[in-house]
């Protein structure tokens, strides 16, 4: 399924000559229909369009959680600590009486915002390494590839456990912890994209116009960079939410009281058996939002392919 759009940046009149008027609205509405191309290329398959409506739903819940949840993230109703779900609790309450709707709900702002940050700036940054770091190559590219084998040559789990270890658990702890992991792995997959376009005619052609370094890295070899980039984003995005929730379930990551999905099973799993809502609804949460960002990356690398 193709669904190119020819975007030009000038545009004349009929008899060829120049336009009287500039082209930027023309540009930005040709923007906007590829944006719009590219979401109903996505919809038109059933396993992305369920990732992408997962992923807007836990997005909506972010942005407009405080307005939905019924109770407050910590209020504590001490007359109804370990209710089953109700009409008035609609995920039931957990050992001190908070409403696990309200916490599962305000949770999502939590983990998402970490996930997200953490992740874009892993992105930008592993961006920036991978397209000095592949047209530049020789020494600069093997110092910095030796660096990065060494991160990634022990488990990411452990390498995060290890971080946490010295930097302490706190918000800003897992954040830092995101971008260290994921931006040598985004690196690579730039790095190696460049490796097969560096030489390319256009490029050759802009470095014998005097183009600068910048110029070269951002505005003609990161275009053939995107595709692929896209694709990691989505997924590295989906791995830092479970990292997250991972770390909040081991203890080291985001600390109490935070509606953290990891941490509220962590803490419902000693009542498992007289409260399993209490921790059944924030697993679930991970779950779904794991596996249709998962879906959603998928679909956009379908999407991609079928566009060449």
């Amino acid at each position: 399924m193709g669904f190119e759009v020819d975007v030009r940046h000038t545009s004349g009149s009929v008899d060829g000559q120049p336009p009287s008027t500039p082209t930027s609205t023309y540009i930005q509405l040709a923007g906007w229909t590829k944006v719009v191309l590219f979401i109903r290329a996505l919809l038109s398959k059933p396993a992305s369009a369920l990732g992408l409506i997962i992923f807007v739903v836990f997005l909506f819940l972010a942005l407009f959680g405080p307005f939905l949840a019924p109770y407050g993230v910590n209020e504590q109703i001490a007359a109804d600590a370990g209710q089953p779900p109700s009409a008035k609790h609609w995920f039931g309450t957990d050992n001190l009486g908070r409403d696990v709707f309200s916490r599962v709900v305000l949770g999502a702002r939590e983990i998402l915002s970490l996930a997200g940050f953490g992740t874009a700036i892993a992105v930008l940054f592993g961006t920036t390494i991978g397209l000095a770091s592949g047209y530049i190559g020789g020494w600069f590219d093997e110092i910095l590839m030796r660096i990065f084998d060494g991160l990634l040559a022990m488990p990411l789990l452990l390498l995060a456990l290890l971080l946490l270890g010295t930097l302490g658990p706190s918000k800003s702890s897992v954040l830092l912890v995101i971008i260290i992991v994921y931006t040598p792995i985004v690196s690579r997959v730039v790095r190696s994209v460049v490796l097969s376009v560096r030489q390319r005619g256009f490029i050759e052609a802009a470095r014998l116009r005097g183009e600068n370094l910048p110029y070269l890295l951002f505005r003609e070899i990161l275009p053939s960079v995107l595709p692929a980039l896209a694709v990691e984003a989505a997924l590295r995005f989906s791995y830092a939410i479970f990292l997250v929730a991972s770390l909040g379930f081991l203890g080291v990551g985001v600390q109490p009281p935070s509606p953290d999905w990891g941490l509220m099973v962590r803490e419902a799993r000693n009542n498992v058996n007289q409260m399993p809502w209490a921790m059944y609804y924030p697993a679930a949460a991970i779950a779904v939002i794991v596996i249709g960002v998962n879906l959603l990356a998928d679909g956009i690398k379908r999407v991609l392919l079928e566009s060449k």
